[in-house]
């Protein structure tokens, strides 16, 4: 048993199975509720699953500016245009991430999560206690990166607002690193072997691409300035190569690592959850568009919404590392679900 709590269960995304949808009528893919139940089976609970099925449901059946594919003739876009890709008789389906308008494009490829609000609300601060080599040396390196962090960012009680945006849009372009290199890495080692991944790649990739959402979120607050973006350049390019070094060497540790800095997130979004709730950050101002999208909020939701669901977010982070952590790198991925593994193992 997993000497890890678990702090959450949560969907890892919404697979790409349009593309093992059969194709049926002139323009619509068949229902995907079985699909979506057997995706999501031991990720999320009856309740969280039979929603987000039905945000499956709502991306295919929906007409308003959505690719179709089409069994004879390839796709429509939106308008009825058709776009011929491969000659006469050949069209073929877009990419299965491609769900929107080709003028409009969605940003962001995976599903967001979809959380309750007593489940985001009994989020808290969590610690696991590093006993073996991987963990301590992850636990350590933590420890001195949020000591030089806190120092840069004058981290303290008495944060403003230009404070915590600096803070949180600088640690979001560095906890959007570790996910990609490793998916990446895992990625690269499937191709040169020729062997399967047993699943990791899809999670990896996953955390990366929520972490970068985070960063979308924020920047519709807060422009950085040139010397704020030349410091992002330095330390992605610096951190890149480290990352990949170390993980390359031990990727246990790596995972450590990424959990106990999950760890440290969790307890920064809770100390601005704390001012939130004090008065002293973002009184009632709304969420943006791109949160409520993207995380499924209300369409009234305000800041201390979307900082529970991005804290909700890095305990997940924590937890699966964590998790990660304790496996060999050829052991299946405890997060695919049973009937998923089909399609998340390769």
């Amino acid at each position: 048993m997993s000497r890890v709590d678990s702090v959450l269960v949560m969907p890892v995304s919404a697979l790409p199975v349009l593309a093992q949808m059969p194709l049926v009528g002139a323009n619509k893919p068949a229902s995907t509720s079985s699909y979506a139940s057997g995706s999501f089976r031991n990720l999320v609970s009856a309740k969280e699953s039979g929603f987000l099925k039905g945000v499956v449901e709502r991306k295919l059946s929906s007409t308003d500016g959505q690719l179709w594919f089409n069994s004879t003739r390839g796709f429509a876009a939106s308008g009825g245009q058709q776009h011929k890709t491969f000659g006469e008789e050949g069209y073929i389906a877009p990419h299965p991430g491609m769900k929107e308008s080709i003028v409009g494009v969605k940003e962001n490829a995976f599903e967001g999560p979809a959380y309750s609000t007593e489940y985001v609300e009994s989020v808290k601060p969590k610690h696991l206690q590093p006993t073996k080599l991987n963990e301590r040396l992850g636990f350590h390196v933590v420890r001195l990166m949020r000591g030089i962090f806190d120092w840069a960012t004058r981290y303290g009680p008495n944060m403003t607002e230009a404070m915590w945006l600096r803070r949180v849009i600088f640690l979001e372009t560095v906890a959007g690193v570790p996910g990609m290199v490793a998916g990446m890495l895992r990625h690269l080692r499937s191709l040169r072997t020729m062997e399967k991944d047993n699943g990791w790649i899809h999670t990896l990739l996953e955390e990366a691409e929520n972490e970068r959402m985070h960063l979308l979120t924020f920047m519709q607050l807060r422009q950085p300035g040139p010397l704020f973006r030349a410091m992002v350049i330095l330390s992605q390019g610096l951190f890149f190569n480290l990352y990949f070094v170390a993980y390359l060497l031990y990727p246990r540790a790596c995972h450590s690592f990424v959990g106990y800095l999950e760890e440290e997130a969790v307890k920064t979004y809770t100390h601005a959850l704390a001012d939130i709730d004090a008065g002293k950050l973002w009184v009632k101002r709304p969420a943006p568009p791109i949160a409520i999208k993207y995380w499924n909020l209300a369409p009234d939701a305000n800041m201390r919404d979307l900082i529970l669901a991005v804290r909700a977010d890095e305990a997940c982070h924590s937890h699966v590392n964590h998790r990660l952590a304790e496996l060999a790198p050829t052991d299946p991925n405890p997060f695919v679900g049973e009937s998923s593994i089909k399609h998340q193992q390769l």
